[in-house]
């Protein structure tokens, strides 16, 4: 049983891997930016369903001051940290043409895709490392995105900003190797979530005309039970790597 901070966890992908984290047993926290009234049902559903440690935090991880807070009161909660999951972030709020892009939606997204994760990291490696005699299997997971790969020019800083954390996972991945700490990354095809919402007629078509090798759309839980596997350690071997959940939709083929 680990003790897992899951941030943005509150909804969509982040609650498919909260709620496949707690039926595995594990203790989990997670964060977001609302209220904890916000997640009261969310909180109550779980603890209802399964024996584990739950809490849920209000955090805007691209704030240095809320993302110290929040490990110190995950380490006061849950005694220890074993796992990240840096799976908050957003898209812009305007799909604005790449020569419209604003300068306030490009740091907006980047604060909260790549500099809050990235920060994040950074604190609670430190936190791991002073944990490192505890015997339990210690990672740091990123959840991804395909658009790091696949080109979007009405949400460029979007695809900017999960390109940057893949590379952040290996570069996390090459410095914890030696301290023990796997880092991987979750990397999510089309998944059906709000942020997904405002495109679902487009991505109906996309996919019913072969978008995925799977006909369907990924669901929030699909990334959820990959998570859980990698916190179980089914991939201890296999650190700075990435996992696609995607249907199959990054095959190339005729």
């Amino acid at each position: 049983m680990s003790n897992v901070l899951v941030t943005g966890g509150a909804r969509g992908i982040g609650s498919g891997i909260v709620f496949e984290l707690a039926a595995a047993g594990h203790n989990v926290g997670f964060c977001g930016r609302a209220t904890a009234e916000t997640a009261s049902d969310m909180l109550a559903l779980l603890r209802q369903d399964h024996s584990g440690k739950f809490a849920y935090y209000q955090c805007d991880v691209s704030n240095a001051a809320d993302r110290s807070k929040l490990l110190a009161d995950f380490v006061a909660d849950f005694g220890s940290l074993d796992v990240l999951i840096n799976n908050a972030g957003v898209a812009p709020n305007v799909r604005a043409d790449l020569l419209d892009m604003s300068e306030e939606s490009f740091d907006r997204v980047m604060n909260i895709n790549l500099k809050g994760p990235f920060m994040l990291t950074q604190e609670a490696a430190k936190i791991m490392l002073k944990d490192s005699n505890s015997g339990k299997f210690k990672c740091i997971i990123n959840t991804g995105s395909v658009s790091a790969d696949y080109a979007s020019i009405n949400r460029g800083e979007y695809c900017m900003s999960k390109a940057a954390v893949a590379m952040a996972t290996k570069l996390f991945a090459v410095r914890l190797a030696d301290e023990g700490i796997c880092v991987y990354e979750i990397r999510p095809g089309v998944i059906k979530s709000d942020m997904t919402s405002v495109v679902t007629a487009k991505y109906d078509k996309m996919i019913a005309d072969g978008l995925t090798l799977q006909r369907r759309w990924g669901m929030p839980q699909d990334v959820g039970k990959v998570a859980a596997a990698l916190v179980n350690g089914s991939m201890a071997y296999s650190t700075g790597q990435v996992i696609n959940v995607d249907g199959g939709l990054t095959i190339e083929r005729f």
